[in-house]
């Protein structure tokens, strides 16, 4: 019976920065979950994914308000913006920040050889980690295939922040988040996605393909 109480979660204030494809489709997710959804947005007459304003439990306002009101954010932008991402957040002392984007073709924040360092250079609180960075968007989406639920994987040195993305990496339908370390992985996460890019698009497997950890 405890397993089962401990796979309901309490619901969580959630700030979306970067309401694309990665987080218009956790946004959605969430919020039929049942968390509190605030989209943090540059202009609030005109953004990506307006659309998601027909989800339950879901607002759209100023970046800062969305990270203000909130207690875990989402950073789900292009991998260029992440240092002026961080810096816009203002205030995230005590705040946990899931880290989800990717340096792609070497295209990232200047200096840094993941986001998650650069995001961690340029905010207060130490409680982030990496998630939902790899695999594609139409996994999360729809995390099943057939009647099995893909894997995900976390990194990062904060405890409280791992175990909001395992919640969460549950209440979007995937099967288990896997630990796999501490800061000193954020590179290997980031070349796990590159692993998942590369089959899908490079060796014409296709996005839809995912990851489960088998075990006997």
């Amino acid at each position: 019976m405890s397993d089962l109480l401990n796979t309901k979660s309490s619901n969580m204030k959630i700030a979306i920065i970067g309401t694309g494809n990665v987080g218009g489709a956790l946004a959605t997710k969430w919020a039929h979950a049942g968390h509190e959804i605030f989209l943090g947005v540059q202009d609030l007459n005109q953004f990506k994914g307006q659309d998601l304003l027909n989800n339950p439990n879901t607002r759209a306002m100023s970046v800062q308000e969305a990270v203000t009101a909130a207690e875990c954010i989402l950073l789900a932008t292009p991998a260029p913006a992440a240092i002026d991402i961080a810096k816009s957040l203002g205030d995230t002392s005590g705040k946990i920040i899931i880290d989800a984007m990717n340096i792609i073709m070497k295209k990232g924040p200047a200096g840094f050889t993941t986001t998650a360092d650069a995001i961690l250079a340029h905010t207060s609180t130490r409680d982030i980690v990496k998630c939902f960075n790899t695999t594609g968007y139409n996994n999360m989406v729809n995390s099943m295939y057939g009647d099995t639920a893909l894997d995900l994987f976390v990194a990062g040195d904060s405890t409280k922040g791992k175990d909001a993305a395992k919640q969460l990496a549950k209440d979007a339908g995937f099967a288990n988040c896997y630990d796999i370390g501490g800061n000193d992985k954020f590179e290997l996460m980031e070349q796990f996605a590159w692993f998942w890019i590369n089959l899908a698009m490079f060796q014409g497997q296709g996005r839809e393909i995912g990851f489960k950890l088998l075990k006997r």
